[in-house]
């Protein structure tokens, strides 16, 4: 194997034709809604990147803190000779990992971005002689194939991303997930944990409006894709915490009355005065809820870290 592989598993449109999918079906749904895996084109990820540095956005500092000071104990736990990271991205939080597990042989990052994994993938192998990496184009909500590779595996879901999924998501995406897993191999899973709301509620409307913009590019990304006609400034940044769902929600809420025409899918989309577009849902967890989900999915909970303030957890769990 050479240090560097890239094999695409998606088909060339396939980006092109969820997106006209997705925005069909949540722009015509009631509620309205548009899944967040939209938000990230360039501008929407350098915007996300922005967001994870600003002092109310907790989440990336605390998983960060728990990788430096419990990398080691991952590693030993996991025994792991492939590290699997599903939404790979830059892979930066993932070199924690990566130098902890003495054993390591091969990564595999699967994310929807060519550009992002060879970037990551090829800086990894510069870094790290005798790494070999072997990055996949894939959905990782969809089913994936992995390639061959030295076991255990150690399956990676960092940065709370499974909040992201509703809950028969979830549950869907961990028994896909547990389909991945032999016995010997784990996942570890990044959890944002439920907290004081008004913590909450400023990690997700931050002072600066940096997260307002963000949530506001996903009518930029359909304006581009989609010849839609969205006025991002006619649209409030909402942000509320659903204390039944424990979930964060975010939102658009229309000022005015108007009507979005979308020409790529002949559609009109009339919106009243305050009527709201879900964006995002970002569900926090606790550790039992944790262990029963992973447990429906034929996983068991086998150890569990958090940060020292106690905001957010890595967990490790393995085969049933």
């Amino acid at each position: 194997m050479s240090p560097f592989l890239l094999t695409r598993t998606l088909p060339e449109d396939a980006a092109g034709a969820a997106l006209r999918a997705d925005v069909l079906e949540g722009l015509t749904g009631s509620p309205r809604t548009l899944p967040p895996k939209w938000f990230y084109d360039a501008h929407g990820s350098e915007l996300f990147e922005r967001i994870t540095a600003l002092p109310e956005y907790y989440p990336t500092r605390a998983e960060r803190e728990i990788l430096v000071a419990r990398s080691g104990e991952i590693a030993a736990a996991a025994g792991a000779r492939t590290l699997v990271e599903l939404g790979s991205g830059s892979s930066e939080k993932t070199r924690y990992l990566i130098d902890a597990l003495t054993d390591l042989r091969t990564y595999v990052p699967v994310d929807v971005s060519e550009s992002a994994l060879t970037r990551a993938g090829q800086a990894l192998v510069a870094e790290r002689p005798g790494l070999d990496v072997h990055a996949l184009v894939a959905d990782f909500t969809a089913r994936l194939t992995l390639p061959r590779t030295p076991g255990p595996r150690l399956v990676a879901f960092l940065g709370g991303t499974i909040g992201n999924l509703l809950p028969a998501e979830r549950a869907a995406f961990l028994s896909s997930v547990r389909g991945l897993l032999a016995p010997g191999d784990a996942l570890l899973l990044g959890t944002d944990l439920v907290k004081d709301e008004r913590v909450l509620v400023r990690a997700y409307d931050d002072a600066a409006g940096v997260t307002a913009a963000f949530n506001k590019n996903v009518l930029t990304v359909l304006n581009r894709e989609l010849g839609a006609d969205f006025d991002p400034a006619s649209f409030d940044h909402v942000a509320l915490w659903d204390a039944r769902h424990e979930w964060i929600e975010m939102r658009l809420r229309s000022r005015p009355a108007q009507t979005v025409k979308v020409p790529a899918l002949d559609l009109a989309v009339d919106f009243a005065a305050g009527e709201e577009l879900r964006t995002e849902v970002s569900a926090k967890f606790r550790k039992e809820g944790v262990r029963a989900e992973l447990a429906a999915a034929g996983l068991e909970l086998a150890r569990w870290w958090t940060d020292d303030a106690g905001r957010f957890a890595l967990s490790l769990s393995v085969v049933r």
